[in-house]
């Protein structure tokens, strides 16, 4: 039994290993050929965006395959036909793929990225041809890039976190993901992700390959409407609301970190 358990974690941190040098080949493949094609397929950007986020989704898609054909996780989706009219998503974060599962259940995803990533050459490509936001820093850089993507049709996913969640501590909402629906007067769409064991957290590094095969559960609940933070309350006060408010939710809908 010892023998079959560390013969198995052996396996799984191979397939991980093979998994992230997968996903980094894919994008230095997309900068290097998906660009271009779109590029000459479509001078609208509006199209072409479309196309990059269509590309994305099924690269994404395949990732999550790959990495469940060889062992290294499983996961179970609940509520996936919520995402079909969404148009702000907003998620937890426990680790450094609930992204790539959003993205693959979102053919139209659009997202918030860290302005160093479009300086990476395994991410600069995709991310630019698919149109995501770029975080300056500013607010109302952010907001109004999320009014101009919601005109296109995309749906806007933020983890209203802004970073990975700590194991065992209480959530802590920023209110970038608020301000965002307030001033939009977009509807959210919540998912609660949860990863057992929890990996791939900000403190992990990704050859720490958990001792079981990580199991991730996606919930898609039912819309919040955005109407009762916008009556009778300034915007600022209405994020403020929002903000409390959605921590609240997720709190009680997932509880305390495992």
């Amino acid at each position: 039994m010892i023998l079959w358990s560390k013969v198995d974690h052996g396996w799984r941190w191979i397939a991980t290993a093979f998994s992230f040098f997968i996903f980094g080949i894919g994008g230095i493949l997309i900068s290097i050929f998906a660009m271009p094609v779109l590029y000459l397929l479509s001078r609208d950007q509006s199209i072409r965006e479309q196309r990059g986020q269509k590309v994305i989704h099924y690269s994404f898609r395949l990732f999550i395959w790959i990495m469940k054909s060889l062992g290294v996780l499983t996961y179970q989706v609940s509520g996936v036909d919520n995402l079909r009219s969404a148009k702000l998503v907003v998620a937890n974060h426990p680790s450094l793929i609930d992204i790539v599962f959003l993205i693959a259940m979102v053919p139209n995803a659009n997202c918030v990225v860290k302005s160093k990533l479009f300086r990476n050459p395994f991410t600069w490509g995709p991310l630019k041809v698919a149109g995501y936001i770029v975080n300056t820093g500013k607010a109302e850089d952010v907001i109004d890039a999320a009014a101009k993507a919601f005109k296109k049709g995309h749906a806007l996913i933020i983890f209203p976190e802004g970073t990975r969640t700590t194991p065992l501590q209480p959530f802590k909402f920023k209110r970038g993901a608020a301000n965002v629906a307030v001033r939009t007067q977009a509807d959210i769409t919540p998912v609660l992700i949860e990863c057992k064991p929890t990996t791939l957290t900000k403190n992990d590094r990704w050859y720490q390959v958990p001792d079981k095969r990580m199991h991730f559960r996606l919930q898609v609940k039912d819309k919040l409407e955005i109407a009762p933070y916008l009556k009778n309350v300034s915007p600022s006060k209405g994020s403020r609301m929002l903000t409390g408010d959605l921590t609240n939710y997720f709190s009680k809908e997932i509880g305390v970190h495992e």
